[in-house]
């Protein structure tokens, strides 16, 4: 089932209450009843560690002694159905069939010698880490309640992400759903996500990021950052959010990062957004700090620059619907907002704020822009280069 088609849905930008309703009952749908996925994923229930001519190695992790009877301590086996996965000189394919298998925070590192795809399983582990992962496909997985981050990408190239479903309390810290660091060439596509972080989060030295159809909500919701910190250099580029709606987050499309960071932010986008009471529904803050001190004033940060929010539509859960805090020092630039509306959940009015942010708007923008001598102009300068998910 996909949230939006995109072909009309791009091309006609139009929203309203009904949509608003509609896939606020589509959230709540999936995310009520774990056990009610079944429409989603199509759960194997039964494989073997064999191959043939014409198809993928299937690696099947109770080969290797995975039991699932919710008792076992199961992450050997899956390390070691890994292991096999990824030293493969053909396509590979793990297998986990339905159980309750209990499997600790789990490391995958390669890179390996081919394709490795994830099948999907209900319970997998609660977290896990792909580490110089290429070629990597992670399909229909759900994943509960973990203490930490859910799924993490960390020095990855192609990998293609879909179908997940994670879920952990709204109060529960840094477990963000999907987190990618150092990668390139990133497909996330059709997630349901509801944490207590952020539901998506995209850190230093990553590009190419293509993030579609996701459903987002409790949680921080999809945010480029934090960059920055201990005065670090980092760089996120080539970015889209395309297709996403946002339920009762705290923040909807956001960038952060530290003072005293260097490096850039460029050629993001975010476009077709719905929002449901969302606390900060557009948000840049080069003044994150995330301490229980307050943070030192510095006079470097992190560039940002070339930044898209387009049609973006729903309600705030404050007054202040768009927020740009951006350095004395590094000014934002070449910000672009089109066909925004944002207004209180009564139908309200909401504000605009900015700090050292330029830019231009294009269609009705509502709350009213607030850029200094901001220009009207008819198409956004950020191009993307095309790539091809797995």
């Amino acid at each position: 089932m996909r949230l939006f088609e995109y072909s009309s849905f791009s091309s006609k930008p139009i929203f309203s209450v009904v949509n608003l309703f509609v896939y606020g009952a589509y959230l709540l749908a999936t995310i009520e009843n774990v056990n009610g996925f079944e429409g989603l994923i199509q759960l194997p229930t039964s494989g073997s560690f064999s191959i043939n001519k014409s198809g993928p190695l299937i690696v099947n992790v109770t080969d290797f002694g995975a039991v699932g009877d919710g008792i076992t301590d199961d992450t050997n086996a899956f390390q070691d159905a890994w292991e096999i996965a990824c030293s493969s000189r053909s396509r590979a394919n793990i297998v986990v069939p339905d159980g309750q298998f209990i499997v600790g925070p789990i490391n995958f590192t390669g890179p390996c010698t081919s394709k490795v795809t994830l099948r999907p399983c209900q319970h997998a582990p609660k977290a896990m880490t792909f580490h110089r992962c290429n070629y990597l496909r992670v399909n229909g997985i759900v994943m509960l309640n973990s203490q930490q981050m859910h799924l993490a990408f960390t020095s990855c190239v192609k990998v293609t992400v879909s179908r997940l479903k994670i879920l952990a309390p709204s109060g529960s810290p840094n477990t963000d759903g999907i987190h990618i660091s150092a990668s390139t060439h990133v497909t996330v596509k059709e997630c349901t996500i509801g944490t207590g972080d952020d539901c998506i989060s995209i850190v230093g030295n990553s590009s190419r990021i293509r993030i579609t159809n996701i459903t987002c909500g409790p949680g921080h919701g999809i945010s480029i950052g934090s960059l920055g910190k201990s005065n670090s250099w980092a760089n996120v580029h080539d970015v889209s959010v395309r297709g996403a709606f946002l339920s009762n987050t705290e923040n909807g499309a956001r960038i952060k990062t530290w003072q005293g960071g260097s490096g850039f932010v460029r050629k993001i986008i975010y476009e077709n957004l719905m929002m449901e009471n969302v606390s900060n529904p557009i948000i840049i803050d080069q003044y994150y700090c995330d301490s229980t001190k307050p943070c030192s004033n510095q006079t470097s940060a992190v560039g940002i620059s070339r930044v898209s929010f387009a049609r973006i539509k729903g309600t705030s859960a404050t007054k202040e619907a768009i927020r740009f805090a951006c350095s004395d020092s590094s000014p934002c630039r070449n910000l672009y907002l089109q066909d925004i509306e944002l207004v209180s959940p009564s139908g309200g009015s909401t504000s605009s704020f900015c700090w050292e942010a330029y830019g231009s708007t294009t269609g009705d923008v509502y709350p009213p822009p607030c850029f200094p001598s901001a220009k009207t102009i008819t198409q956004p300068v950020i191009q993307h280069s095309n790539f091809t998910s797995m």
